[in-house]
């Protein structure tokens, strides 16, 4: 079975693009979403292996979002993603929690990303 993947971001040409890379990797994509209310709804209903999150949101932080996809009851691999390359400098370890993996979007087609979400 395929890993099933929950991409998030609110920009329709990057939400495009993550999704293509996702499926181009042997992933299925089992929902989009362009925010975080939106984000963990489809969450509790789809149950994904993984998820992709952009770190701006339009409706919160995509970090804090990220934080709290990764502590559902399954525990789903969470991938941090963002068009600014220094936004992992805002992703280090805060309150005691484990940093979260990033990676560039200009990256998002490299084998980081296909390690990230499946490695354990």
């Amino acid at each position: 079975m395929a890993l099933s993947v929950l991409v998030i971001d609110d920009d329709p040409t990057s939400l495009d693009l993550a999704t293509r890379v996702v499926e181009d990797m042997g992933a299925d994509v089992v929902t989009t979403a362009p925010d975080g209310g939106s984000a963990i709804a489809a969450a509790n209903r789809m149950r994904p292996d993984a998820a992709l999150v952009d770190v701006g949101l339009p409706d919160r932080d995509g970090i804090d979002l990220a934080y709290e996809l990764a502590a559902l009851p399954w525990r789903p691999r969470v991938v941090l993603m963002s068009t600014d390359p220094d936004a992992v400098t805002c992703i280090h370890p805060t309150q005691g929690r484990e940093a979260l993996p990033f990676v560039p979007k200009e990256e998002l087609a490299g084998d980081r990303l296909r390690h990230l979400l499946t490695s354990d």
